[in-house]
């Protein structure tokens, strides 16, 4: 059995509708039946084409009438993927989930703590399924890090330290190439914060994840740089961090640091040992316990962990990456869904869910706050 899936977005060649359309269909577990790629007709159907949608009756000018017939539909789709910019995302995956459709959906969840709650809310009321793509989590080796800290290994946590500086926005200022500099720039479009908003709540949901410690409070700092430059959004952002349990950390994301691509680092310090991640090599996690040379696990291996394996795809030594973690998140929300319709719940962390989504909504607007008053430590409600 495969589920039916749709997508909202995707067209004129956007680069993460199409990492979707791949990571939904990498398990054989989905199939793309219906969208409603671009406003523009004629390249909604060019789209469709390409992408194998064979039913042109199911290729829509709008994601409400999408909704509407696709539940109408005997064989109408089971979830749909949204892969718009940040400011549809709510109406949208109310639209669909008002229409009893599952929910795909790329980060942030919605602009507001208040829209994603309401979101949680619905999906929780109507018994749906509800996904964010939260990237990162669909590394093999993440897994593998929290399946070790959860056995002790390195001991209780102390501290955590992560950094993901980009490039890419100092970039496109140089360049002819400012299609996202525009609207990721764009209050109206991306929010009320721009780095912290867009990578930040990466690192949030990747530190939960690995670690199990949920945020407490946060100390934040914008910056706009160049500040010649009088920026709406902030592209620079440090931020101290209370986990709850007393755990401290450390957050620096940048849009504008030069020399660095999707260099993110997560590092986590315990008293027995340590572990290291870095998405340059996704492959790999070092750990090393006190008082020991330190040790690099490598997916797929024995001596790593079942889930850890279930989330590989090629034998040990063939790098796997973005497109594999993509897929992964997918696998396990299509696994959830499946499983669910056939009655049976196939567990916990498969995929960052609705409830990730508010989390990071509330990260961001904790460090807003923190910094509009004047860096204080503010609690993440």
């Amino acid at each position: 059995m495969k589920l039916k899936f749709g997508m909202v977005g995707g067209g004129n060649g956007a680069f993460i509708g199409n990492v979707h359309r791949h990571g939904a269909v990498m398990d054989d577990l989905a199939v793309l039946t219906a969208g409603c790629f671009t406003r523009n007709m004629e390249k909604n159907l060019e789209t469709a084409r390409t992408w194998g949608v064979s039913d042109e009756s199911r290729v829509y000018a709008d994601y409400r009438e999408m909704a509407e017939r696709e539940s109408s539909l005997e064989d109408g789709i089971d979830f749909v993927s949204i892969t718009t910019p940040n400011d549809t995302h709510y109406e949208i995956a109310k639209c669909f989930m008002e229409h009893g459709i599952h929910i795909m959906c790329d980060k942030p969840l919605a602009l507001t703590a208040a829209e994603g709650e309401e979101l949680a809310a619905l999906a929780e009321k109507k018994g749906l399924l509800f996904g964010v793509t939260y990237t990162y989590i669909g590394y093999a080796m993440v897994r593998q890090a929290r399946d070790l800290i959860d056995a002790g290994e390195i001991g209780n946590i102390l501290t955590v330290v992560s950094e993901y500086p980009q490039e890419w926005l100092l970039v496109q200022m140089v360049s002819d190439r400012s299609d996202q500099a525009t609207w990721r720039m764009d209050p109206a479009r991306s929010g009320p914060s721009g780095c912290c908003a867009d990578i930040g709540t990466h690192v949030e949901c990747l530190v939960s994840k690995m670690t199990g410690l949920e945020i407490d409070s946060v100390l934040a700092r914008f910056e706009r740089l160049p500040k010649s430059q009088e920026l709406p959004l902030e592209n620079n952002v440090q931020v101290l961090v209370n986990y709850k349990g007393g755990v401290s950390g450390m957050i620096w994301t940048s849009q504008v640091a030069v020399g660095h691509e999707t260099d993110l680092t997560i590092r986590i310090f315990g008293d027995k040992g340590a572990i290291e991640w870095e998405h340059k090599n996704p492959a790999v996690l070092k750990v090393t316990r006190i008082n020991e040379p330190p040790q690099l696990y490598t997916a797929t291996r024995d001596y790593v962990s079942e889930a850890c394996r279930d989330l590989s795809r090629l034998p040990s030594g063939h790098p796997e990456g973005f497109f594999e973690a993509f897929g992964n998140i997918y696998r396990g929300f299509c696994s959830h869904l499946l499983k669910l319709k056939e009655g049976f719940d196939p567990g916990s962390y498969r995929y960052p869910t609705v409830e990730d989504g508010v989390r990071g909504i509330k990260f961001v607007d904790a460090c807003i706050k923190s910094n509009r008053e004047g860096n204080v430590w503010t609690s993440v409600d």
